[in-house]
C-alpha cells in the first residue's frame, strides 16, 4: 500500500445516505468475467450508484479495486485474499456502481470527510502532496480516492452515474470542496504525462496560493510533442470543473503520476451542474 515518504525527485524520459436496497447480488468484475476479460452481460446494462452499506459491499469494492489495479498497475495486495485494503478504508464511505441488470459491481470510489480524516490521522493524499495550502479553503471538503471502472463499462455511462450520485450528496451534505488524486500511468516511459501536463498548467492549474507541493516530483526532460490524450477519469474531472493543484507526484508502487484535484463546488461548471445536479 502507499506510504508517506520524504521527499524525492523521480526524472523521466518523455449526513442523509441514500436507503437503496443492498440485497441484489452482484459479482465483481474479475469473479464474472469471461477468459477473455469481457464480462457475461446477458442484458443490456441499468447502472446504478449505492453506497456500500454493509460488510460484503466493501469487500466487493475492495476485490473490484485489487483485480482492476492488480492488471492495469501490476501491483499485488497483501489484504486478506488478496483484497485492496488499506487504514482508511474504515474511515471512508463507499460507493459502488452496479449493472443491476446483469448482477454486475462494474465501478466503485471512496470519499472521505474532512471530519473523518481527522480520525484517520489526515486525507490520504497527505501522503503524497503537501496539503497546507488548503487549509484557507472555506467549508467542508470531501477527498475522493481510489476509484475504478470496469474497462467493458468505460464509455462514460458508469462515470456519469457515479458523478450523478456524488454531486447529489456533495450539495445535500453542504460540501464545498472536493479533493483527490488523478492517475496517469508511466508504463509508456511518461509520454502521456509529458504531453498531458502541459495543457494542465495553461488552463487548469489552481492560483499560487492554493498550489500543494508533491512529495515525490517527477521531472520530465522534455514535453511530449503529440497528440494529448487525457486518461479517462482525469478528463471526467476537468469536465466537471475541477482544477489542478500543482505539479504531479511519483507513485512508485502503480508506477504512475498522480495529480492533485481540486473541486469548487460552487463554481461547478454550469452546463454539468444542470446535468449532474438534481438537488442545489
Amino acid at each position: 500500500m502507499k506510504t508517506t515518504m520524504t521527499s524525492s525527485t523521480m526524472s523521466l524520459n518523455a449526513t442523509s445516505l441514500p436507503t437503496a436496497a443492498a440485497d441484489v447480488h452482484v459479482a465483481p468484475a474479475a469473479t464474472g468475467a469471461s477468459q477473455d476479460g469481457t464480462l457475461p452481460m446477458r442484458r443490456k446494462p441499468v447502472l446504478e450508484a449505492r453506497f456500500a452499506l454493509d460488510a460484503p459491499m466493501v469487500a466487493a469494492a475492495q476485490r473490484l479495486r485489487a483485480d482492476i489495479f492488480g492488471s492495469e498497475y501490476g501491483v499485488r495486495f497483501d489484504g486478506p485474499e488478496g483484497l485492496d485494503v488499506d487504514r482508511y478504508d474504515a474511515f471512508c464511505l463507499h460507493v459502488n456502481v452496479y449493472d443491476t441488470a446483469n448482477d454486475l459491481l462494474i465501478a466503485t470510489t471512496r470519499v472521505l470527510s474532512q471530519e473523518q480524516a481527522r480520525l484517520a490521522g489526515g486525507f490520504y493524499s497527505a501522503q503524497e502532496f503537501d496539503l497546507s495550502a488548503l487549509e484557507m479553503l472555506p467549508g467542508r471538503i470531501l477527498e475522493i480516492g481510489r476509484t475504478c471502472v470496469h474497462p467493458d463499462y468505460r464509455s462514460g455511462g458508469a462515470i456519469t452515474v457515479l458523478w450523478s450520485f456524488l454531486a447529489d450528496y456533495l450539495t445535500q451534505e453542504g460540501f464545498s470542496h472536493l479533493i483527490g488524486c488523478a492517475s496517469i500511468s508511466l508504463a509508456d516511459g511518461g509520454t502521456t504525462l509529458a504531453s498531458v501536463m502541459p495543457t494542465l498548467r495553461e488552463k487548469h492549474f489552481v492560483t499560487n496560493e492554493l498550489r500543494v507541493s508533491p512529495a515525490r516530483q517527477i521531472v520530465l526532460s522534455s514535453e511530449g510533442t503529440g497528440a494529448v490524450s487525457v486518461p479517462p477519469l482525469l478528463k471526467a474531472y476537468l469536465r466537471m470543473g475541477c482544477k489542478i493543484g500543482g505539479e504531479a507526484c511519483w507513485d512508485p508502487e502503480f508506477n504512475c503520476a498522480d495529480v492533485f484535484i481540486v473541486l469548487d463546488v460552487q463554481a461547478m461548471a454550469g452546463r454539468y451542474a444542470q446535468r449532474f445536479l438534481r438537488t442545489a
